[in-house]
């Protein structure tokens, strides 16, 4: 089996991958999301510049460690990605300020932590790991993560939450109104906010033929 790209630093990426390995599985955090991140990281990068071997270590360590997302605790997944990427990242002998400087993109990727990121290198992650929350593969992985929590498709009774407040917990559809709708706006770069708003549009025309198929 072929193994996924991470050029140019693919042996970086070898050492890495390991410590990403979760312990229950989660088909929404696994390395197929790992790459799908990087591939959006080089997109940007392209255009807006920044180091890149920063970028492939805090894209390979952003989730190395997994919070189930209704965990009470899941604001606190990022600080603690960022707690064991310092220590990694300093037994492989990296120096302090490039450390410091993956940790600080790590920490504030995460939409529950709600930390600004400082750095062109965090502002690309962000808006990287973003991507893969919106579009077609947004949906796909919102309906698998529902699946996982045990939620319903949508209200039968409202599917629109037009008479009811939104519950993205109890019914998956919810959720395109409490977070997949919100995020375009909340881009960093340039380049992130064009990709966003094309796959933005993506789950909107999603949503609205889901809605004709089940007459809501």
């Amino acid at each position: 089996m072929t193994a996924l790209s991470f050029a140019p630093f693919q042996d970086l990426a070898n050492k890495l991958i390991p410590h990403t390995v979760a312990e229950k599985v989660d088909g929404s955090h696994d390395v197929s999301h790992l790459h799908r991140v990087w591939s959006n990281v080089c997109a940007i990068r392209d255009k807006e510049g920044g180091d890149p071997q920063l970028l492939l270590a805090a894209t390979l360590l952003h989730d190395c460690v997994a919070i189930e997302k209704n965990s009470p605790f899941r604001s606190s997944a990022s600080r603690l990605a960022a707690a064991k990427a310092t220590e990694l990242l300093s037994q492989m002998g990296w120096d302090e300020e490039r450390t410091q400087a993956v940790a600080h993109a790590i920490e504030s990727h995460s939409y529950s932590a709600n930390i600004t990121p400082h750095t062109l290198e965090a502002k690309i992650l962000q808006d990287a790991d973003r991507l893969d929350a919106i579009g077609m593969i947004g949906v796909a992985r919102l309906f698998y993560v529902s699946g996982r929590m045990g939620s319903h498709l949508y209200d039968p009774y409202d599917p629109q939450a037009e008479g009811r407040a939104l519950d993205d917990k109890r019914f998956a559809v919810d959720h395109f109104k409490t977070k997949i709708f919100t995020l375009a706006e909340g881009f960093q770069t340039t380049t992130g906010k064009r990709m966003a708003r094309i796959r933005h549009d993506r789950a909107q025309r999603f949503l609205q033929e889901l809605m004709e198929e089940i007459g809501g």
